[in-house]
Formats: C-alpha cells, sequence, structure tokens
C-alpha cells in the first residue's frame, strides 16, 4: 500500500512503525473471510482491510479521528484472525492499538461512551474494586430485565444496552476466594524450575479455581510457584480502550515485580494476558528505563499450555469425557498455539473435538462484549450453537473472557484446559462437573 507521510510526521516513532505496517499490506482482502464483523454484516469498513484504509486517512492527514473512523475502529474485536490470515505479514494488531490511543486522545465521546469507558478501566484491572461491584450486581441482577435488551436492533448501543450487557455478565453469586496468603507454593519432591505465575485481575475473581488447579498441578510435577509481590493488572482491558499511559504503567509495575523474583518463566492463565505480556517489549522499546527489561520479560512469558507441555506430564487418572475445545483469539491468532492445549487434553484421556467456524471469535474479546452487545450476543450465539453441534460433555477453553461470555448461554461445564489436566492428574474434580453428577 502506498503512503504519503511527510518526513516530519515519520519523525514520530509511534506513526513511522504504523507507516511501514500500512506499506506491508496489498489490499488482497483475504482478511475479510476470517473478520467477525464483516462475516456477520459484510460491511467493507468493518473488515481489516476497510478498517486500514480508515486509519492510514487519519495518519496521513495528521486529523483527529472522526465519528465515521470511531465507529468502525471500535467495531474491531481485536481478534487477530486477519493476521493469522494475512499472506503478508501486517500486524495489525499494533496498528489498530495506535488508532486507538489516537482516538483517545483526539476524539470527544460522548458523555454516556465516555462514562462507560471510564468505569471499566476505573474498576476491572483492580480485583478488590471488581469483586466489590459484582456484589452489589448480583443484588441488582434481577433488575437487568427492566432494561432494554442488548444486541437487539440497535447497532450503535446505547448506555442503557451496555448496562444490561454488564448486568447479564455478573455472576449470580462469586465463588469463594481462597484466603490463604502464601505467595510461594514448594514443589512435591525434587525443584525442577521456578515460575512467576499471573494472579490476573478480572480471573481471581471471576474464577480463582483456574490458578488454584495451576499451582496444584505445577507443584505436583516439581515447579516452585511464586505470586509475586506488588504484581499488577497486565495491562491489557485499558490498552484496548487506548489508554495507553496507563497500560504502559502496569506493565512497568509487572516488569519490575517479576524481576525481583527471579524466576525461569512468567507463566499466564488468562490467553488476553499472555498476549499483552508477550507484547511488553515492544510497547516499551523506546522507554530508556524498561526497553531491554521489557523485551527480556516478553521473552519469558509463557501460556500455561506451553509450558506444561515441556514437562512430559503423566495422567494418573485418564478421562474419557468429550471435550469442544474451544480456541481462544488470543491463543491461537494472538500467540499462535492451536495444537499444544489439544494434545495436553488428549493425553490426559480426553476425547477432544475442534469447533466448526473455531477461528471465528465468541464475542467476549476483553470489554467487548459490554461496549458492543450488538455484535458480541450474534457471534456468542453462533459460537453456542457451533459448540452444540458437536454434544460435547464438557467445553475446554483457555481465557477466562471466552469462558464468561460462553457461560451465559449453555448448560454445558466449561472449564479453563489447566483444571482439567489438574483433575485428570490427581487433582480434585472440579466443581462444575460436581455439580453434574459426572
Amino acid at each position: 500500500m502506498q503512503t504519503s507521510f511527510t518526513k516530519e510526521q515519520l519523525e514520530d516513532a509511534d506513526l513511522a512503525v504504523s507507516e511501514k505496517i500500512l506499506r506491508s499490506c496489498v489490499h488482497c482482502g483475504f482478511c475479510t473471510a476470517t473478520c467477525p464483523t464483516y462475516v456477520l454484516e459484510g460491511d467493507e469498513l468493518d473488515s481489516p482491510r476497510g478498517r486500514i484504509y480508515l486509519i492510514k486517512e487519519m495518519f496521513e492527514q495528521g486529523r483527529p479521528a472522526s465519528a465515521e473512523i470511531v465507529t468502525h475502529i471500535d467495531r474491531c474485536l481485536s481478534c487477530l484472525a486477519c493476521m493469522t490470515t494475512c499472506p503478508s505479514g501486517v500486524n495489525y494488531m499494533h496498528l489498530v492499538d495506535h488508532a486507538r490511543a489516537h482516538i483517545e486522545e483526539t476524539y470527544g465521546r460522548p458523555l454516556g461512551d465516555r462514562l462507560i469507558r471510564m468505569m471499566l478501566a476505573a474498576i476491572l484491572p483492580y480485583p478488590h474494586r471488581f469483586s466489590s461491584v459484582l456484589r452489589v450486581a448480583s443484588l441488582l441482577k434481577p433488575l437487568a430485565n427492566f432494561l432494554p435488551r442488548p444486541g437487539r436492533g440497535r447497532k450503535t448501543p446505547s448506555l442503557f444496552d451496555r448496562l444490561a450487557a454488564m448486568a447479564e455478565l455478573a455472576p449470580r453469586k462469586l465463588p469463594r476466594r481462597d484466603c490463604e496468603q502464601a505467595r510461594v507454593f514448594a514443589p512435591r519432591g525434587e525443584r525442577r524450575g521456578r515460575v512467576a505465575l499471573l494472579a490476573g485481575c478480572a480471573q481471581q475473581v471471576l474464577n480463582p479455581a483456574i490458578n488454584a488447579a495451576a499451582i496444584r498441578l505445577l507443584t505436583r510435577n516439581g515447579i516452585e510457584v511464586v505470586l509475586a509481590d506488588d504484581e499488577t493488572c497486565c495491562g491489557a482491558l485499558v490498552h484496548h480502550l487506548g489508554r495507553k499511559g496507563q497500560a504502559l504503567g502496569f506493565a512497568r509495575a509487572n516488569i519490575d515485580a517479576w524481576s525481583r523474583a527471579h524466576v525461569d518463566a512468567i507463566l499466564v492463565t488468562a490467553s488476553g494476558c499472555g498476549t499483552t505480556v508477550k507484547d511488553y517489549g515492544f510497547m516499551l522499546r523506546d522507554d530508556p528505563l524498561y526497553a531491554e527489561k521489557a523485551a527480556e520479560i516478553s521473552g519469558r512469558a509463557r501460556d500455561i499450555s506451553e509450558y506444561l507441555a515441556e514437562l512430559d506430564l503423566q495422567p494418573r487418572s485418564p478421562k474419557p469425557f468429550t471435550v469442544a475445545y474451544h480456541a481462544a483469539c488470543s491463543l491461537q491468532h494472538g500467540q499462535q498455539i492451536t495444537d499444544l492445549p489439544k494434545r495436553l487434553l488428549k493425553a490426559a484421556g480426553f476425547s477432544v473435538r475442534d469447533v466448526p467456524e473455531g477461528h471465528i471469535c465468541c464475542g467476549s474479546a476483553g470489554t467487548y462484549n459490554i461496549l458492543q452487545p450488538f455484535f458480541a450476543n450474534r457471534l456468542k450465539r453462533r459460537k453456542l450453537a457451533n459448540i452444540e453441534k458437536l454434544r460435547p460433555d464438557l467445553i475446554a477453553a483457555g481465557n477466562i473472557g471466552c469462558m464468561t461470555q460462553l457461560a451465559g448461554g449453555t448448560e454445558i461445564p466449561i472449564l479453563h484446559t489447566v483444571e482439567l489436566l489438574d483433575w485428570a492428574d490427581g487433582g480434585p474434580m472440579p466443581l462444575q462437573i460436581a455439580k453434574r453428577g459426572a
């Protein structure tokens, strides 16, 4: 793609990176076939190629974001399926992240939009705040029936649509959180390694059983696990809201925390977080104090499935259940991890089935299912219809956002991959399965 930036414009480091990304696009349109919003609507401006043209025009003209550009960028899930499909290696992730930061700096959003985004940024990255809000939301959940239903008839959501979406996603009852204050978990037998485990912000509130299963599985197999002091949110949620400064603040805090922990690897059980942590090196590439440290930390970040695949697990109690494996976009497209989780589940005795249209997003995408309920709900229904065709006993996924999104529309138990692996390795039966009397 030809560009027409001035030399003065290209002195801006971020703009120089985006210009190279724009020039790598060859207009082929392969991305349209795997873009969820294009698949739903058939609108070129709601495809990666269309958004690239809008971003190019905005950056070249050096102007504030317009309402049209904001509409179509906001509808992007950042599922990154376009990057998997692209034959030219266009780094759409970095381009759209730059566009979102520019929108945040230059566009005056309507009041309701500003309020909901401010609220999400002020609550979700902070577990104690998030937990308190969810407890109130669970009490008010019955009132959601009196709000306009999200995703029915309005492509541009109102504040009430978004509040209704939040209420629908809130669990009726929060799971109990372990009060244990341990920060280091000793391995059984000879120590084979020492890792930091990202606690996560939303995940530790919504489903603390995931990291509990990871700790059991790792320590049982000789790995010492550390929960780093002063660790924060990974920054993914605010990063995708265009709040660059807040995201980089979280990244720097985590880099400091993990550097002090002296670990072999940083393991992540929420793949949305993992994609961002692995990108710290790029995000802080121009920071004189953190560039080198960020690159080093990114190099040590691993999805839990990557690390477990190296441990040669020997399941103690194989499980003959049929599992529909839901491939989280942040795992399959963001980190290019596709087969490892399925291989681990098969080795644990599960019968694993791929979900039809597995490359299409479920509609979660961080805060997307709150900010864009019209599209998110349609994608959820499409995903669940494809899952239910398989008639599985269980659904496995590697991202808390996907699990929360899908749980609201099916009775099939949804487990994190590591919960199933822990169970097969001698850990306790997951609560969702126990309730079903399996």
